[in-house]
């Protein structure tokens, strides 16, 4: 059977999961070492990165650390906050909840002031890339009242659980349903074709990184690679792909459920903080998964000449960012 919606159901069960964080942690430490060495890809050169790559996966990473760790670390976060925070502000805006209230008599402004300030589709739209097209197609014949909903429901909810966190030992959580996601996989928080997985959780991202991880096409990516392309005897192969044989299309899952990737981005955050800990050096709480971000966009780029090899066989590249 292909699901085009959704994962099997084995996925969400307690003994898939603990194989699949199992095989996370095993992996995680050749990786960290990489991330770490090259300041996050910053001190190498893509050729660098390309060989560093090829090296990890015939000779495994040379475990060889720097005497200034903690600095390293530190710059590492430094930059990525400094980057996170350049277009935050327009997300913020967009989806201040004051802000959405007064478009209620005016679904069609906001979803003018979407397509002209919002950072992620706006360069959606803008992109001259024929892929996209689908995409402007979906936009454009979208229900305004829908996507203001949809933004204020995101809005309501990402405010709402960050007020909650806040008496709430976050560093805690032990399973899946601790994290209370599961409403956020329902239709009252994404429309069709327009904002999915990628944009919904860019738009929660940008307003809480203390909470919500960014579920971008690099972070599935990452864990596909991560967990060495396993498929813990999933019958339709990784849960982390997209693999439709009628079509030759091979991609990374934009389907895939926003609740479970964020209980892995979570395990992942821990594993990085406890490494950032041996080094005397904290991870702003308020910034959680820029770091787990930074690592999960390295990791893709590690592989990049492989992931365009995988995916080269596909007519229609998929729409992973919506």
């Amino acid at each position: 059977m292909y699901y085009p919606n959704n994962i099997e159901e084995k996925c969400y069960e307690e003994q898939h999961i603990e194989g699949v964080l199992t095989e996370i942690k095993a992996n995680f430490h050749d990786y960290f070492d990489l991330f770490f060495q090259s300041e996050a890809g910053a001190a190498l050169k893509e050729e660098q990165v390309k060989k560093l790559a090829e090296k990890f996966g015939s000779e495994g990473v040379v475990k060889t650390r720097q005497k200034n760790t903690g600095s390293v670390l530190k710059r590492i976060i430094s930059e990525g906050i400094e980057k996170f925070e350049k277009d935050r502000k327009k997300y913020k805006d967009l989806l201040e909840e004051e802000a959405l209230e007064e478009y209620e008599d005016n679904p069609a402004g906001f979803k003018s002031v979407l397509k002209k300030d919002c950072p992620i589709i706006l360069g959606t739209l803008m992109s001259p890339a024929k892929e996209l097209d689908k995409y402007k197609y979906e936009f454009n014949k979208s229900n305004p009242n829908e996507l203001l909903s949809v933004c204020q429901n995101l809005a309501s909810f990402a405010n709402n659980y960050a007020a909650e966190c806040e008496d709430f030992d976050y560093d805690s959580i032990s399973s899946l349903s601790d994290l209370e996601f599961k409403e956020l996989d329902t239709e009252d928080y994404s429309v069709f074709g327009v904002i999915g997985g990628g944009i919904k959780s860019q738009f929660l991202f940008k307003l809480h990184p203390a909470y919500f991880p960014y579920r971008s096409k690099e972070a599935i990516w990452a864990l596909w690679y991560l967990t060495d392309k396993k498929t813990f005897e999933c019958e339709e192969g990784s849960q982390f792909l997209m693999i439709n044989v009628e079509k030759s299309l091979t991609n990374q899952n934009y389907f895939y459920p926003y609740e479970l990737f964020s209980f892995y981005a979570y395990q992942v955050y821990l594993l990085l903080k406890k490494e950032a800990e041996k080094n005397r050096v904290q991870i702003p709480d308020e910034y959680r998964y820029v770091l787990v971000d930074q690592f999960f966009t390295f990791i893709a780029k590690m592989h990049e000449e492989d992931i365009k090899f995988i995916s080269s066989s596909s007519e229609d590249k998929p729409y992973s960012w919506i």
